[in-house]
């Protein structure tokens, strides 16, 4: 492994960090109705769990409310015990053909415990991006120590290194105040 490889796998790891980040992001209710709500959400069809966007099509006809059609009739009470067991806090509507959520506007409180959510989410991606710059300074240091750089090169890759972090670090914050934006958004 030589430096240029450390910095890309390091990079390559932070850009996992921020997606993932993305993907809590999109599970964090905001007033608006999306299909990512219910991404998570596992349905016990014949005894295995399975996503709803698995054995359904979801979709949002309008900013207040998420459909969902299951492919199977059978599945119809599954999805609905899902929803309602689901940490959402909404009661889906069955009227035989789809099931419908209607997605209510949240109070003032609840906002602001979800930009609470959301900050830590945004300060766990940020802990992940220190922790893959020290993975990889630690990296560099052992090739440094074998002699693979020179003490020059530790010293110009631990800047990048920095850059790289600081470059991540800005990002996450960015995309959490875009959050916070959204869900404090009437």
């Amino acid at each position: 492994m030589d430096r240029d490889s450390v910095l890309l796998d390091a990079e390559e790891r932070m850009e996992k960090a921020l997606s993932s980040l993305e993907r809590e992001f999109g599970k964090l209710r905001t007033g608006r109705a999306s299909t990512s709500l219910v991404d998570g959400i596992k349905v016990d069809y014949y005894g295995t769990p399975t996503p709803i966007g698995q054995l359904a099509s979801v979709a949002t006809p309008d900013s207040r409310t998420i459909t969902i059609q299951p492919w199977d009739r059978g599945a119809f009470s599954g999805v609905e015990k899902a929803i309602l067991k689901s940490d959402l806090g909404l009661t889906p509507i069955n009227d035989g053909k789809i099931i419908r959520i209607s997605i209510p506007p949240l109070t003032e409180d609840r906002r602001k415990e979800l930009v609470k959510v959301a900050r830590k989410y945004g300060e766990e991606a940020k802990v992940a991006v220190r922790n893959i710059r020290r993975d990889g300074n630690d990296q560099l240091k052992k090739l440094e120590k074998d002699k693979t750089i020179s003490e020059d090169d530790l010293k110009k890759a631990t800047d990048e290194m920095q850059k790289l972090t600081d470059r991540y670090v800005a990002r996450v914050d960015e995309r959490g105040q875009g959050k916070e934006k959204e869900i404090m958004e009437l």
